[in-house]
């Protein structure tokens, strides 16, 4: 075996027993929900027992946890997935005198959406309806902002949010110089 193999093996009985403490789970309930035997599940959390790879399977769905991430070990939980700001997606030709930057991950598309928004003077995002009990959240990071949904408008100041129904028409407008806002949109 190699040395990684070696620590995966030292760390499985320790990874699998936190996960099943995690969830408030007992020996018996574990055994219950995979199939596996008490006595199996104490033998191999205790580092007494090597699991097969289907005894391993059946753990690993009782406890509901990914199979390959408790193989890879801890540093798979722990790691950052990071985009630098020149690699955050971008969309400029939406609205007019505005850049849109996409700071959620696309799994979220139509679901919960978070942007950065920033509008030259003058510059609008113009919206049709989005699906029905859609609303957004924003908040108004720099400058002064408009906010149209349906027939009422506000208007923002830097600090100020507004959270609306976008199940309607809806606009966003900059209205006295630059201005930068934060977005979240949650799917109806």
């Amino acid at each position: 075996m190699t040395e990684n193999s070696d620590t995966i093996l030292t760390q499985l009985p320790a990874r699998l027993k936190d996960a099943r403490r995690s969830q408030g789970l007992s020996l018996d309930a574990v055994a219950r929900l995979s199939g596996v035997s008490r006595s199996m599940v104490s033998q191999i959390e205790r580092g007494e027992s090597s699991p097969t790879i289907a005894t391993l399977w059946n753990l690993t769905r009782a406890l509901q946890v990914d199979f390959a991430g408790l193989l890879d070990g801890a540093a798979a939980a722990a790691r950052i997935e990071l985009l630098r700001a020149a690699d955050v997606p971008t969309i400029d030709n939406l609205g007019s005198g505005c850049r849109i930057r996409i700071l959620s991950p696309p799994e979220e598309a139509g679901k919960h959406e978070v942007y950065e928004v920033s509008f030259e003077e003058g510059g609008a995002l113009d919206s049709q309806p989005h699906s029905r009990g859609a609303r957004e959240h924003l908040t108004v990071i720099a400058g002064t902002i408009s906010v149209t949904s349906g027939e009422d408008t506000q208007r923002l100041l830097a600090g100020d949010t507004a959270r609306y129904a976008v199940d309607v028409p809806h606009r966003i407008a900059a209205t006295n110089g630059p201005a930068r806002i934060f977005l979240v949109v949650h799917g109806g």
